[in-house]
């Protein structure tokens, strides 16, 4: 034997002597699938029991014990935690047999697969358990993977189920997706089983945030009757810090008056609710309410307009990317229209048909639904109203001045989406068109315009509970067609006030700005445009674009008259 190594060794040491040619080489050579072939024999040697050096004797609960032979190796490559148990000096470093408590043995026998092979299969059933225990073991692979998994399941009646399981856990990705999902379907899972099983703790933060995706803050309110009610007893001391947290402001006096009808509060809500009840219809400035802001794409809407003619387009521009949609047109083209979004549905109204083969003045009101990208007709208001102004009111929108061919309006209407019906209310004290429309504490503004004679100053207000209009102080400069906007006190030193921005004075394009303070009754000027402007659209948001802005620049087109209404969806 010793013969025969001796002549082995010296056979060995035959050398390859260098190509002349090429110089020294270094020959390498990779088999990409020598380790899933090794693993695969490991596995097959653990099957058949060999060469294994551990077993895991996995208890649970009740169950009776279930033994798993493996190599400890395998599994230290798998899992950090067998890695320590059997490499840091830990008692188990020497054992043969381990136990293993807290995991079910098929969740046990399906992560001792997965260190061999890489895959795992996982059904709707146990996700939750191989999840869970791959968590124990920081399997990360595989918790991403059921993370995942659980991610596409996500469903009004799991959410709130799953975002627990994944706080427990410390899953942050899960728990933030499935907390979105809540948020973004909260009127849907507020009807499941998982909803009314929240503690009022849990419920309160729930409600309290902002990103809630619901039309009308009713769906609020109502949701957390529905949750009293599923437990009156026990829940009725939580009620009033449910109302602290709807924001019961943002509610109608027609549904709040509804609600201390028809429901059995305690004293104590009762006056809270009686309290802004009053608030509401007294007009009181308010604080500054924090809006529901949802995490959906934030559109600005423009609908006809003039350019040559009218328009009948209806066109969706994504600020954060910069794109233009073209959606589905008008019925009728119309410029000199308004428009106003009620509850995530758009309404066209009014406007003039300026068409080559003659002009037609508008009574239209058309609903545009973003879901499935429709029109649908409303119905009409009494009068045809072009160059009209708009506002909204508790759900419904109010009609305010504007003309058919040489008459102009001080009549004002008011639409209800829920009957379909239109109401005339008391008219303006002056005829007005290009009127600048705003709401502020349920008082809508008619400030400025054009009576078919001068351009306007003046400024009014009416109040729904009395139906009346009453007159304001006038703007420091005539203006018809102005941009208006409400301000509700987050932007600038105005608390609540109407902002008018341009117009046109008769003989000039304005560039001035002035705002409004209701609780003053005056006008100050505070700005000046870069450039004079009438017919102007005015929209305000809090959650500019994060990126930067294009220089404005005058355009051709800017003399073309194209006026188009352009809102923020919300």
């Amino acid at each position: 034997g010793t013969a025969a190594s001796n002549k082995c060794l010296t056979e060995c040491k035959a050398l390859v002597t260098p190509s002349t040619r090429n110089g020294h080489r270094v020959f390498s050579y990779t088999l990409e699938s020598h380790t899933s072939a090794a693993f695969a024999i490991m596995n097959e040697l653990r099957l058949e029991r060999q060469l294994c050096d551990v077993t895991l004797r996995v208890r649970y609960k009740d169950l009776e014990a279930v033994d798993f032979v493996a190599h400890k190796v395998v599994l230290a490559s798998s899992s950090p935690v067998f890695r320590a148990m059997f490499t840091n000096g830990l008692k188990e470093c020497g054992m043969e047999l381990v136990p293993i408590e807290g995991i079910h043995p098929r969740v046990m026998d399906r992560l001792i697969e997965f260190a061999y092979t890489a895959s795992i299969s996982v059904g709707e059933k146990c996700v939750i358990h191989v999840m869970n225990g791959a968590v124990m073991y920081q399997i990360d692979s595989v918790v991403k993977a059921c993370c995942d998994f659980l991610v596409q399941q996500l469903d009004p009646s799991n959410a709130i189920g799953i975002a627990s399981f994944a706080e427990q856990i410390a899953c942050t990705e899960l728990h933030q997706k499935a907390r979105e999902y809540i948020y973004m379907n909260f009127s849907q899972v507020a009807t499941q089983e998982e909803f009314f099983n929240l503690s009022h703790c849990q419920l309160v933060t729930l409600i309290s945030r902002d990103e809630l995706n619901v039309r009308c803050e009713s769906e609020v309110f109502q949701a957390c009757v529905a949750w009293v009610r599923y437990d009156r007893e026990n829940r009725r001391p939580y009620v009033q810090a449910l109302l602290q947290a709807v924001r019961c402001h943002s509610l109608t006096p027609n549904f709040l008056q509804a609600q201390l009808q028809s429901l059995d509060w305690d004293p104590q809500c009762k006056d809270y609710l009686a309290q802004i009840f009053q608030d509401l219809t007294l007009h009181k400035p308010t604080k500054v309410i924090s809006c529901r802001t949802p995490k959906v794409p934030q559109l600005i809407y423009t609908a006809g307009g003039y350019f040559r003619q009218s328009l009948s387009y209806l066109e969706a521009y994504n600020p954060c990317t910069g794109a233009w949609l073209r959606l589905a047109d008008l019925q009728v083209p119309r410029s000199g229209l308004a428009a106003c979004v009620i509850s995530g549905l758009f309404y066209a109204v009014g406007g003039r048909n300026n068409a080559p083969d003659g002009n037609m003045d508008s009574n239209a009101l058309d609903c545009y639904n973003p879901m499935n990208n429709c029109w649908l007709p409303c119905a009409p208001m009494s009068v045809p109203r072009n160059r009209i102004g708009v506002g909204v009111i508790d759900g419904m929108i109010y009609a305010v001045g504007g003309s058919h061919g040489c008459i102009h309006h001080s009549s004002v209407e008011r639409y209800d989406p829920e009957r379909d019906q239109w109401q005339l209310v008391a008219p303006m004290l002056t005829r007005r068109i290009g009127v600048g429309v705003a709401v502020i504490n349920r008082l809508l503004y008619a400030v400025g315009g054009f009576d078919g004679a001068n351009r306007l100053s003046s400024c009014e207000c009416y109040n729904p509970e009395r139906d009346e209009w009453r007159t304001m102080a006038s703007m420091n400069t005539v203006r018809s067609g102005a941009g208006k906007e409400e301000m509700d006190g987050s932007l600038g030193s105005y608390t609540t006030g109407v902002c008018a921005l341009g117009g046109y004075d008769g003989n000039t394009f304005l560039d001035s700005v002035e705002c409004y303070d209701p609780e003053q009754d005056t006008w100050s000027e505070v700005t000046h445009m870069t450039s004079g402007r009438s017919g102007v659209g005015v929209a305000v948001t809090m959650e500019p674009c994060q990126k930067d802005l294009p220089q404005c620049q005058k355009s051709e087109g800017e003399n073309n008259k194209k006026k188009s209404i352009c809102l923020y969806r919300q």
